[in-house]
């Protein structure tokens, strides 16, 4: 039986204001551009010149509310930040965890006296944080977690590790989701989230070394008795997978809008190359084994926007966007995906030549296509929740 969700109602036009808005994004990405994010991937420095000056013209908390130094707008118009900086070949990976999953979630989920405390730095990228949820034993079952948060007093006293946390060392805390008790009648852990301080007594980090070529450092995150105040607890003790949801949704979305820009970024250095390279008679654009993937990628990569903003849209408006997060954020990598490799096989060797500015993208996007949510679980979700199929896990 089917069970799509209607998506009806939900019109998709660029605004001039819109319009103007991903202009000035990237155009100012472009002064930069992907000389510069080789620069800051081999350097390891997240927060660099082009962070500053997103966050001084309010690009980094776009969505996040006015009332807490955010700019008021929405996830949608966050995407296209997102996007624009991606397609100058700049993706900005630590605002898509710092303000987009993290800052949502302390929007949505977050007391007032938490959105005033941390929100406000976060909107303009003078304070970066990172999430951590991610256990090499429990991999997509979050329910496996082991990593707890144990009673003590008016607090919990956090004991284990997490891996896969990026830009641990320049962020200021983390959301950890932890193991507070267990479901009696499924077994299932019962998770919270908390806002925990980096440089608190008992953690320690090391870096965890992967072939990403991104600013964004990689690192395993060890907790030991790491005391934890009422105050830090966001939402309610137990539902923290409902809260952290909030913000794994949206991550989906915008690794979409980042791929979109990745593979258009891509494309268009593959035409202009097919433009320019003649080998026999005149340019190799004009040999159709060159000319098809190129044009295939440029429509996969438009529906996959058209999808992503639609499902922007839709969390905009507090309907569920789970279903057409998921399926964007798969389409958004599989399209930018292949946009990259059709570019890489247009340029030949040259492809893999650093001045290329072209391979060095790939783990990047390949390593989306594995998390925040594999491709396979994404198929798992359509699969049962939009096909009424029965469930295989």
């Amino acid at each position: 039986m089917l069970k799509t969700t209607d998506h009806q109602g939900f019109t998709l036009m660029s605004t001039a204001e819109e319009a103007a808005m991903r202009d000035d994004v990237g155009r100012l990405a472009k002064e930069y551009g992907p000389a510069f994010f080789q620069q800051i991937s081999q350097a390891g420095t997240p927060r660099n010149e082009l962070w500053n000056r997103l966050g001084a013209k309010g690009y980094l908390g776009i969505h996040l509310p006015a009332e807490f130094g955010g700019g008021g707008q929405g996830l949608y118009e966050f995407g296209a930040v997102m996007e624009e900086c991606a397609r100058e070949g700049i993706p900005i990976l630590t605002a898509m965890f710092s303000t987009g999953v993290n800052g949502t979630i302390l929007a949505r989920h977050g007391t007032r006296e938490q959105k005033q405390r941390w929100l406000p730095r976060i909107a303009t990228g003078e304070a970066i944080s990172a999430f951590a949820m991610t256990e090499p034993q429990a991999g997509l079952n979050s329910y496996n977690i082991e990593t707890t948060a144990t009673q003590h007093g008016d607090g919990w006293v956090l004991n284990g590790s997490k891996y896969y946390v990026s830009a641990m060392k320049e962020a200021e805390w983390l959301m950890v989701v932890a193991r507070t008790g267990v479901d009696p009648l499924t077994g299932h852990g019962l998770l919270s989230l908390f806002l925990v301080d980096a440089d608190a007594a008992g953690i320690e980090y090391e870096p965890l070394p992967t072939e990403l070529q991104v600013p964004e450092r990689q690192f395993t995150v060890h907790f030991t008795n790491v005391p934890i105040s009422r105050d830090r607890l966001i939402g309610t003790e137990h539902k923290g997978l409902r809260s952290a949801f909030v913000g794994m949704n949206a991550e989906r979305i915008l690794v979409s809008s980042v791929c979109t820009g990745v593979g258009a970024y891509a494309l268009a250095r593959g035409v202009d190359y097919a433009n320019k390279r003649a080998v026999w008679n005149g340019p190799i654009g004009a040999y159709q084994a060159i000319a098809h993937p190129l044009a295939q990628a440029k429509a996969d990569i438009e529906a996959a926007r058209l999808l992503t903003q639609k499902a922007g849209k839709l969390y905009d408006e507090g309907a569920e966007a789970g279903e057409l997060g998921n399926m964007a954020k798969m389409l958004g990598v599989d399209a930018g995906l292949a946009a990259l490799d059709a570019a890489i096989q247009t340029h030949g060797g040259n492809g893999f030549a650093q001045s290329s500015q072209l391979s060095n993208y790939w783990f990047l996007l390949r390593a989306f296509r594995v998390g925040p949510v594999s491709k396979e679980m994404t198929l798992n979700f359509i699969a049962q929740h939009s096909l009424g199929l029965p469930r295989a896990y």
